[in-house]
C-alpha cells in the first residue's frame, strides 16, 4: 500500500496536470472561435467561384479546359492529407491516417500508383515511418493561417495534375461538424468533375456573366486558382476540427483528473485515518502493559 507521503506527492502532481490541462481546454476553445468564423468566412468566396466557373462552362459553347476532363486511365493518385503538427487532440489525426491507410491499401498495389501530399508533422512522421512517397510537405503551419501560408503547396499540387504526374487528386481532412464532433472527409480536387453541391435533380440556375477576352482565357486563369482555394478552405476546416478535437480533449483529461484526485483523497484519508487508528491502539496497548 502507499505511504501517506506518496498519495499526497500524488495528489500534488495531479492537481498541477489539471491546472495545465483546464488552461490548455480554455486556449483550444479560443483558438477554435476564431477559426470557426474564419473557415466559415471563407465558404461564400469559393461558392462564388464556382458559380462563375460553372456558369462560364455551362454558357460557352466548345469550352473545355483539362482540368474539367477525366483522364481515360489513372496511372497515379495524389492525396492531399492535412494533419496536425501537435497531439493531444484525441482520436482526430489517428482516425484520419487509419482511413487514409485504409483507402490507399485498398485501390493501389503499388506505391508507385500513388502520391501524398502532407500538411501537419504527424501525418508526414506516420508516412515517412511507414516508407510511404511523400512528394511535398508543409510542418509548422500558424494556427490562424493565411492564404500565403498554403500557396506554394497548393499551387505545386495543382501543377502536378496539369503535368500529368496525377491523373486525380483528392483531400483528406477533419470537416468541422461540431465542437465535439469532426468528420473524416474525402474530397475530389482534381479533376473538377463536381464542382456543385446541389443534389441530383435539383434545377441549377446559372447566372450570365460578362467577361473578356474569352472563355478559354477566364477559365485558364480561375480554375487553378479555384482549385488551389479548395485546399485552402480544407485547410481552415480542418484548424477548426483540431482546435475542437483538442478543447474536447483536454476536457475528458481535466475531469479525469477531477475522479482521480477524488480517489486519491479519499485513499489518503483512509489511510491516515488507519495510522491514526493504529497509533492510539499502541499507546493503549503501552498504557494497559504499564499496568
Amino acid at each position: 500500500m502507499a505511504s501517506l507521503k506518496d498519495i499526497k506527492t500524488r495528489i500534488g502532481s495531479t492537481k498541477k496536470t489539471k491546472q495545465i490541462t483546464k488552461a490548455m481546454e480554455m486556449v483550444s476553445a479560443a483558438k477554435l472561435n476564431r477559426a470557426q468564423q474564419k473557415a466559415t468566412a471563407f465558404i461564400p468566396y469559393t461558392d462564388k467561384i464556382r458559380e462563375v466557373v460553372e456558369s462560364i462552362a455551362a454558357g460557352s459553347e466548345g469550352v473545355s479546359h483539362p482540368m474539367l476532363e477525366e483522364r481515360e486511365e489513372v496511372k497515379k493518385t495524389g492525396y492531399i492529407v492535412i494533419t496536425s503538427d501537435r497531439g493531444l487532440c484525441g482520436a482526430y489525426n489517428s482516425g484520419l491516417l487509419r482511413e487514409t491507410h485504409r483507402l490507399i491499401e485498398e485501390r493501389h498495389s503499388s506505391p508507385d500508383e500513388y502520391g501524398l501530399i502532407v500538411l501537419g508533422r504527424v501525418g508526414l512522421e506516420y508516412f515517412k515511418k511507414r516508407n510511404m512517397p511523400v512528394f511535398q510537405e508543409l510542418t509548422a503551419v500558424p494556427d490562424q493561417p493565411e492564404y500565403n501560408d498554403v500557396k506554394n503547396l497548393a499551387s505545386a499540387s495543382v501543377q502536378m495534375f496539369a503535368d500529368g504526374m496525377f491523373d486525380e487528386i483528392y483531400i483528406h481532412y477533419n470537416h468541422f461538424v461540431s465542437a465535439i464532433s469532426q468528420k473524416v472527409t474525402e474530397q475530389q480536387l482534381l479533376p473538377l468533375t463536381n464542382m456543385s453541391d446541389k443534389e441530383e435533380g435539383e434545377p441549377k440556375v446559372v447566372q450570365e456573366y460578362i467577361y473578356e477576352p474569352n472563355a478559354d482565357e477566364i477559365l485558364k486563369g480561375l480554375l487553378p486558382h479555384y482549385a488551389e482555394s479548395l485546399i485552402f478552405g480544407a485547410l481552415l476546416d480542418s484548424k477548426a476540427s483540431e482546435f475542437g478535437a483538442r478543447m474536447s480533449a483536454m476536457r475528458s483529461a481535466t475531469d479525469n483528473a477531477d475522479d482521480l484526485i477524488g480517489e486519491l483523497t479519499l485513499s489518503y484519508n483512509r489511510a491516515r485515518q488507519a495510522a491514526i487508528t493504529q497509533e492510539i491502539n499502541e499507546i493503549v496497548g503501552g498504557a494497559l502493559a504499564q499496568n
